[in-house]
C-alpha cells in the first residue's frame, strides 16, 4: 500500500478521528451519603434526582450518581464519605441525618456539600447561619423537629381531658432527640400535659418500648427519624394494639396506619436539595446559597385507624386536614 492510500484511509475511517482527537470529558459525579439503608432512603436520591431534572441537568447525559449508604450503622460513615472524595466527587449530598451531615463535613473542605435534616442546622453546627451558611455547605431544612408544640396542639384538640403523652425517642440521635424533647415538653406544659420518654435505638427494641405503654399514657408522639421511619407500620399497630393516639411529622406515618401525621415533607425537601445540586453543578458556591426552609406543611389524618382505638375527630380538625385516609 502507498504511503498516500494508507493517510487517505485513517481520514476516512469514522471511528479513528474519535480517537485520535481528544477524549470526551467525563461528566461531573454526584455523591449520596445516608446513614440509613437503600431501601429506605432510596427514595430521596430519587427525589434529589428529580430536582436535578427540573433545573435542566438529566443523569448520563450532564452528570453521574454513585450511592453510599451505611446501613444504619453510623460508624460506616467516615470510610464511605473518604471513598467518595476518593472517587472525585463534584457534590456530597447528604441524604437524611445529622451524622452523614456531619461525617461529610469533617470528611473534605473543599468537595461541595448539600443537606437535608429536620432539625436545625446552625444549632448542628453544620452552618454558621441559615442566610449565610458560609465554607463548601448549605442545603434544606424541614425543621419538623421544632414541631413539638404543634403536636401537642393537636393531640389537646383531639383529646381535651387527656394528661398524660409518652415520646418515643432515638436518644443515639442526639441532637434531633435533645430538639425534640425540649420543644415538645414545653408545649405539653403549657397545656397542663405530662409526659413520659420512651426509648428506643434499633428495631427490636421498639416492641419492648411501646409494651403496655396504653396504661400509663393516653397518647404517642413519634420522634421522626430514621429507625422510626423504616418501621412506622409496625409502631402504628402497637400504637392501636395499645389504643393510643400517635402522631408523628412524617405523613407517610398516618398512611402507615399511625393516627395522625403533621410536618413538612421529606421527599419534597429533598427535591429542593435536588435544584441546588444543579445551581452548584453549574457553577455557584455552596456557601453563598442560603439554606432553606420547608414551608409546605401536611397534615394527614387516618379515620381507619381513629375507628379502630374508638376516637372521633371533630369537624374543624377534619376540614384542616390535607388528606383523610378512610
Amino acid at each position: 500500500m502507498r504511503r498516500r492510500d494508507f493517510i487517505y484511509g485513517i481520514a476516512a475511517s469514522p471511528a479513528w478521528p474519535l480517537c485520535a482527537r481528544a477524549q470526551q470529558p467525563s461528566l461531573p459525579l454526584v455523591g449520596y451519603l445516608s446513614g440509613g439503608a437503600a431501601q429506605v432512603t432510596a427514595a430521596f436520591a430519587s427525589a434529589v434526582r428529580d430536582g436535578i431534572s427540573s433545573a435542566g441537568l438529566l443523569e448520563s447525559k450532564d452528570y453521574t450518581s454513585e450511592s453510599r449508604w451505611a446501613g444504619n450503622n453510623p460508624d460506616r460513615l467516615p470510610s464511605l464519605a473518604t471513598e467518595l472524595v476518593k472517587d472525585r466527587v463534584a457534590v456530597i449530598v447528604s441524604l437524611d441525618t445529622v451524622p452523614a451531615a456531619r461525617t461529610a463535613k469533617a470528611t473534605t473542605t473543599d468537595i461541595p456539600i448539600v443537606f437535608v435534616l429536620g432539625t436545625d442546622p446552625v444549632k448542628s453546627g453544620l452552618v454558621v447561619s441559615l442566610n449565610h451558611p458560609g465554607g463548601n455547605i448549605t442545603g434544606i431544612s424541614t425543621m419538623n423537629l421544632d414541631l413539638g408544640p404543634k403536636w401537642v396542639g393537636l393531640l389537646h384538640e383531639l383529646l381535651p381531658s387527656a394528661k398524660r403523652i409518652a415520646i418515643l425517642v432515638n436518644i443515639e440521635n442526639a441532637d434531633a432527640a435533645r430538639s425534640l424533647i425540649t420543644g415538645t415538653q414545653s408545649g405539653a406544659l403549657t397545656l397542663g400535659f405530662q409526659t413520659e420518654l420512651v426509648f428506643a435505638t434499633k428495631d427490636s427494641e421498639i416492641d419492648g418500648a411501646l409494651a403496655g405503654l396504653g396504661s400509663r399514657a393516653q397518647a404517642l408522639i413519634v420522634h421522626p427519624d430514621v429507625v422510626f421511619n423504616r418501621n412506622r407500620e409496625k409502631i402504628a399497630k402497637l400504637a392501636i394494639m395499645e389504643k393510643l393516639p400517635a402522631i408523628s411529622a412524617l405523613p407517610d406515618f398516618a398512611k402507615a396506619g399511625g393516627l395522625m401525621g403533621y410536618g413538612s415533607s421529606f421527599i419534597d425537601a429533598h427535591r429542593q436539595a435536588g435544584l441546588y445540586v444543579a445551581r452548584i453543578l453549574k457553577g455557584e458556591k455552596p456557601g453563598d446559597l442560603p439554606v432553606q426552609l420547608g414551608t409546605k406543611f401536611a397534615f394527614t389524618i387516618n379515620l381507619k385507624t381513629a375507628k379502630a382505638i374508638g376516637i372521633e375527630f371533630p369537624p374543624t380538625m377534619l376540614a384542616r386536614a390535607d388528606d383523610v385516609i378512610e
